[in-house]
């Protein structure tokens, strides 16, 4: 079984083909990050438009790469929500027109679910399992039932993990994308606990017994630590402190949080796998502390390669493989969703200027 994946739901372009074999034959990424890189963040208007241009090149590029030809496809799937609709719209309309064109099913992917499966496209994980799925716009932390079953333990109060470093390494004066910046910047620290001695930060909702994530106060907490400093240009050796306390912070919170799931998790329910997903699941830090975590609890911990751990069509793919062999597919008239929760039953929370999401 051949699927085509598309991916437009924010600022990459992407298109991939992945069979029910596991086989990535092509994972096509093109970026916008230099034309965004000027604004600190993602301008959607522009990143619409980029899609527009690229998006039948990108799918090209996947067939060819795959060695394959639309007729050779056995279903077409897409992003169709939560992200930037204008975005969204694009893909979900290049794959309608795919499956229509070659009488193919249409399958509609939720974004977070193709971060969520992707654990299955690269280590089999089975089901039930524990994700924290943590990105640019989403902390979340969810367990896996089944296909299609979601249940949110956790979700954040106000800004994502990601925002929170894309914002904190803006005050610094690094380029976007903030997180695999202060990543970088924080490697060239040589005194740890000097660092965090003269940067300490706040450890939010640390002494609460859920799984919600709070990140604005941290946030605040370094924008007060900047306007402490000497005026004018940041010292580069204030930057690199700073971004390995807050990166060291992000990791203490994150595993915290998931402590609290991890234990609930094996009293609720068979699983023994924790799968760590979106694109701050890049973030070697991060993930070193959530394997300290794990070991603590003879769990099992995935994350993805970083091909995957960002966003990409072979995801979108590989969540289509899996609705396929199940016999999901969706009709020709299905909407596009701005917002698009794993788990509609979760409890609303409702954030002081929220803003669409993105995974």
């Amino acid at each position: 079984m051949y699927v085509l994946g598309i991916e437009t739901s924010c600022d990459e372009t992407a298109a991939a083909i992945v069979t029910d074999n596991r086989e990535i034959l092509s994972n096509v990424v093109l970026s916008q990050l230099e034309t965004h890189a000027v604004y600190g963040g993602v301008v959607p208007e522009i990143a619409a438009r980029a899609h527009l241009e690229h998006t039948d090149k990108v799918i090209k590029a996947a067939l060819n790469d795959a060695g394959l030809r639309f007729d050779d496809l056995d279903g077409v799937a897409a992003t169709c929500g939560p992200g930037l609709i204008g975005g969204v719209m694009i893909g979900m309309m290049s794959a309608k027109a795919i499956s229509a064109a070659k009488n193919i099913p249409f399958i509609a992917i939720n974004h977070l679910e193709g971060h969520a499966l992707t654990a299955r496209l690269t280590d089999d994980i089975e089901f039930p399992y524990l994700i924290l799925l943590v990105s640019g716009g989403h902390s979340q932390i969810l367990v896996a039932e089944k296909l299609g079953v979601y249940r949110r333990w956790g979700t954040t109060l106000d800004d994502a993990a990601g925002e929170c470093l894309d914002k904190s390494a803006k005050l610094m004066g690094l380029p976007y994308p903030g997180g695999p910046n202060i990543e970088k910047i924080a490697a060239n620290c040589t005194d740890h606990t000097t660092a965090i001695k003269r940067f300490p930060l706040p450890s939010p909702l640390k002494a609460r017994k859920d799984c919600n994530f709070s990140f604005s106060g941290l946030k605040t907490a370094v924008r007060t630590h900047i306007d402490k400093l000497p005026s004018g240009d940041l010292d580069p050796a204030d930057v690199t402190d700073l971004s390995y306390a807050l990166q060291n912070k992000m990791a203490e919170i994150l595993a915290d949080r998931c402590g609290n799931a991890i234990e609930r998790f094996l009293s609720e329910y068979k699983g023994n796998a924790l799968v760590v997903c979106g694109g701050v699941s890049a973030n070697k830090t991060i993930c070193t502390e959530l394997e300290k975590l794990t070991s603590k609890y003879d769990m099992h911990i995935s994350y993805p390669p970083l091909s995957l751990s960002g966003d990409n069509g072979a995801m979108i793919a590989w969540a289509g493989v899996e609705k396929l062999k199940c016999g999901e597919y969706n009709s020709i008239d299905f909407k596009a969703r701005p917002r698009w929760p794993l788990d509609p039953e979760a409890t609303a929370i409702h954030k002081k200027g929220a803003k669409g999401a993105k995974a």
